[in-house]
């Protein structure tokens, strides 16, 4: 409990500034994380991968995990240091916290106040889009949220999922057992956020309520399901505004939370 009850308190020292008139909601209405990432980074000039994975020069798009891109573990848990932009309102510090604070309850992820020996943290700014790069990057690893667009639990906890070495639902290595990509009806340009990747699936099931996943018409050209479930041609999927239990499951085999 004392982990948990020293990372909150950190975690709270972040607010520096007093709070604004207006508290903005974080619900998204009927709006999926997906298609909310997918309208903020419509115009962003960040070279971006699978739609909000930022790349650095020759990354490539193997699974990060099997090369040491995870955060590393003390005990019971794995720490990450964190560091929030002053430039955000009072209410969209308190989204991000939020989605900080979402990750204690099923798994060991511990968010701490990012101290000037942290070489490696979070630090999360208002740019433009929605994105993050793929796992444990060196030094300081940048999450854009842009202010009124993509500051909501869901996408906070989408990008953070990215930054400890998850890819989206759709790309993983068995997707063609679930899924069709119908990529006559994906946008010009937008073929490469549909490439499939050799994921470690950690032995879960594939998951259409996983935050991470795609809706229908993800980077659609003229409205037609660009994904389509084998099982069921009409099932409706990608709908997640916060993640789903077999997230939470990956997080804990990936982390090894339970041993």
């Amino acid at each position: 409990m004392a982990p948990i009850l020293t990372s909150v308190i950190l975690l709270l020292s972040l607010i520096s500034i007093p709070p604004t008139v207006s508290q903005r909601k974080d619900e998204i209405g009927n709006t999926d994380v997906s298609e909310i990432i997918e309208r903020a980074n419509a115009n962003t000039t960040t070279h971006l991968l699978h739609g909000d994975i930022a790349l650095k020069v020759q990354r490539n798009a193997d699974p990060c995990t099997a090369t040491g891109c995870t955060w590393p573990k003390y005990g019971k848990y794995v720490y990450v240091p964190v560091s929030i932009s002053s430039s955000y309102s009072f209410s969209d510090r308190i989204t991000i916290i939020r989605g900080l604070l979402s990750f204690y309850k099923d798994t060991c992820i511990r968010f701490t106040k990012r101290r000037w020996w942290h070489r490696n943290y979070l630090y999360f700014f208002p740019g433009s889009g929605c994105w993050s790069y793929l796992g444990r990057q060196s030094r300081g690893q940048a999450i854009s949220l842009q202010k009124n667009g993509c500051v909501y639990l869901g996408t906070v906890q989408h990008e953070i999922l990215h930054a400890l070495g998850f890819h989206h639902e759709q790309v993983r290595s068995d997707r063609d057992d679930h899924v069709i990509i119908n990529f006559d009806n994906i946008r010009e340009g937008s073929e490469r956020n549909f490439q499939k990747v050799n994921t470690n699936n950690l032995g879960t099931p594939y998951d259409f309520d996983s935050v991470m996943h795609y809706s229908n018409t993800a980077f659609s050209k003229n409205g037609q399901p660009t994904i389509v479930a084998i099982n069921d041609t009409n099932k409706v999927f990608g709908r997640a505004v916060k993640m789903s239990s077999n997230d939470t499951a990956r997080i804990n085999e990936l982390y090894k939370c339970n041993s």
